[in-house]
């Protein structure tokens, strides 16, 4: 059942949402077929690493995960760079570095959103320095916005250039919880 804009500011406290961009329907089906697509792309041996990018990631990687079926380790890492705002402040923050080996693994980043590009920029040499056997990055949604666009094997959804909320992704903490991606 598709989740009309009436429906979607009840879930959301009655906060204005100006439309619903993705469905929990669409979004489920797509999270399926990604994990189809990477069971495909790694070998079945245990060496996949999924690092997911915290908070925004922590939905997103939960269906995931459970749509890969090859055995896999799941860590986080948490970066920051909005803050409580809705726009990049450009500098970006390691709050937690994960404490799993990465030397000789596959890894999979998984992202919610690349918007300014900002914390890939950053996170991928960290990760890279650390001497996996590959390292593959994995994002709900794109921007198509950024300047130097780092590769990215597989995305869920090309965004529109809105403030989205939903599926992990917050405003200053708010709507995180919501099944669906809305603009605000």
């Amino acid at each position: 059942m598709e989740t009309t804009v009436r429906d979607a500011v009840r879930k959301a406290g009655g906060r204005d949402l100006r439309r619903v961009v993705y469905s929990s329907e669409q979004i489920a089906e797509r999270v399926k077929e990604m994990g189809r697509e990477i069971t495909d792309h790694y070998p079945g041996d245990g060496s996949l690493l999924v690092l997911g990018l915290l908070k925004g990631s922590f939905i997103f990687l939960a269906d995931l995960v459970r749509a890969i079926q090859l055995p896999l380790e799941v860590d986080f890492l948490v970066a920051s760079s909005y803050g409580d705002g809705r726009v990049s402040s450009g500098t970006v923050e390691l709050v937690y570095d994960p404490e799993t080996p990465i030397e000789g693994r596959h890894v999979l980043l998984v992202e919610d959103i690349i918007d300014s590009g900002n914390t890939l920029e950053r996170v991928i040499p960290l990760l890279k320095g650390r001497d996996p056997a590959s390292l593959e990055v994995c994002a709900l949604l794109h921007k198509r916005v950024v300047k130097e666009d780092p590769e990215i094997r597989w995305v869920g959804f090309d965004a529109p250039a809105e403030f989205l909320v939903g599926y992990g992704l917050d405003d200053a903490g708010d709507l995180r919880h919501l099944p669906f991606i809305a603009s605000i």
